[in-house]
C-alpha cells in the first residue's frame, strides 16, 4: 500500500499507533479511583502506580487491536477523515501491530498479576474480563464496535470498571462513591467516542461498522454528547448532596465550560473539522478528571 503522508520513522509510527491524545480515558480512571482511596485513608503509590501502568496498557493494546481491524474489516480506508492510522497508511503491517497489541495485554496481565499479590483473586478476574473486553472491542466473531456496543464498553470498562478497580486495589473495597465516581469519567469518554462516531459515520457505514451513530443518525450522536456533559455536570451535584463526597467535588462542574468550543463544531460541522471537538473533548476531560479527584480526595 502507498502510504498516503509522509512516512514517520518507525519508533515515531508506533508512538502515534498508540494513538497518545486518547491516553486520558486511561489516566484519568485511575486518578479517580485513587482519590477516593485517598478519602478512605488508604492510598499507597505502587499499587496505585502499577493500576496506572496495567490501565495504560490495556488501552494501548486495545487501540492497537482497533488499528489493525479496522485496517482489515475496511473501517480505516484512504477516505479516512480522522488522524493517519499505522496500518492504514502502511507505515506498519497489520501482523507486527497485532504482535504489539498482544505484546501490550501480555504486560498489562504481568502487572495485574503483581496486584492480585495485594488486592486478591477477583482483581484477577476483573483484569482477564478487561483484556478479553479490550480484544473483542473491534475483534473477534461478535467485534463490539461494529455492533452498537462501543459506547456500552466505554462507559463500563473506562468509566465503572476502572475507577472501581483501582479503588479496589488500593483498598480492597468499592465503596458506592467508587462505583458512583466511575460514572461521569465514564460518560466523558463516551462524549469522546461520540465525536468519533459522528466524523465517522459515513466511512463506518460503508464498512458495516454499524455504531449507534450508523444506526440512529447523527443527530443521535450529538444528543448523546450532550446528555454525557449532563450526566458529568450532576454527578459532582449529586455526591455534594447526598454526603459522600465533600462540597470541593463541586470545582469539577465549571470545567464543563471547555465544552463549549467543541460542542460547537460538532454541532455545526462535520468531517475532518471534528477532529477539533475530539481534542477539545479530551481535554476537558483531562481538566475535569483532575478536578474532580481533588474534590474527591478532599
Amino acid at each position: 500500500m502507498t502510504p498516503l503522508v509522509t512516512p514517520p520513522s518507525p519508533l515515531a509510527a508506533w508512538a502515534l499507533a498508540t494513538r497518545p491524545r486518547t491516553l486520558v480515558a486511561g489516566f484519568i480512571p485511575v486518578t479517580v479511583g485513587s482519590a477516593v482511596a485517598m478519602q478512605q485513608g488508604r492510598f499507597t503509590l505502587l499499587p496505585a502506580l502499577g493500576a496506572l501502568a496495567g490501565a495504560l496498557l490495556i488501552q494501548i493494546g486495545t487501540n492497537l487491536f482497533n488499528d489493525a481491524y479496522d485496517f482489515k474489516r475496511g473501517a480505516d480506508t484512504g477516505e479516512r477523515l480522522g488522524p493517519p492510522r499505522a496500518t492504514q497508511q502502511g507505515w506498519l503491517s497489520p501482523a507486527a501491530v497485532m504482535r504489539g497489541a498482544i505484546a501490550c495485554f501480555a504486560l498489562a496481565f504481568l502487572v495485574g498479576l503483581s496486584l492480585v499479590a495485594v488486592a486478591g483473586w477477583p482483581l484477577l478476574v476483573v483484569g482477564v474480563v478487561s483484556l478479553i473486553a479490550g480484544y473483542a472491542y473491534t475483534g473477534g466473531p461478535f467485534p463490539l464496535a461494529y455492533h452498537g456496543l462501543g459506547d456500552v464498553f466505554v462507559l463500563v470498562f473506562f468509566g465503572l470498571v476502572a475507577v472501581s478497580g483501582t479503588t479496589y486495589v488500593l483498598t480492597q473495597t468499592v465503596p458506592p462513591l467508587a462505583l458512583l465516581s466511575g460514572v461521569p469519567v465514564g460518560a466523558l469518554g463516551v462524549a469522546l467516542l461520540a465525536v468519533n462516531n459522528v466524523r465517522d459515520a459515513r466511512t463506518d457505514a460503508a464498512a458495516n461498522k454499524r455504531t449507534l451513530v450508523v444506526r440512529l443518525g447523527v443527530g443521535f450522536g450529538r444528543a448523546e454528547y450532550v446528555a454525557m456533559l449532563l450526566i458529568a455536570a450532576a454527578m459532582p451535584i449529586g455526591l455534594a448532596a447526598t454526603g459522600l463526597a465533600s462540597p470541593w467535588v463541586l470545582a469539577a462542574v465549571p470545567a464543563l465550560l471547555f465544552a463549549i468550543a467543541p460542542m460547537r463544531i460538532l454541532m455545526k460541522e462535520s468531517g475532518p473539522a471534528l477532529n477539533q471537538a475530539l481534542a477539545g473533548t479530551a481535554r476537558l476531560m483531562l481538566i475535569y478528571g483532575l478536578l474532580f479527584s481533588v474534590g474527591v480526595a478532599l
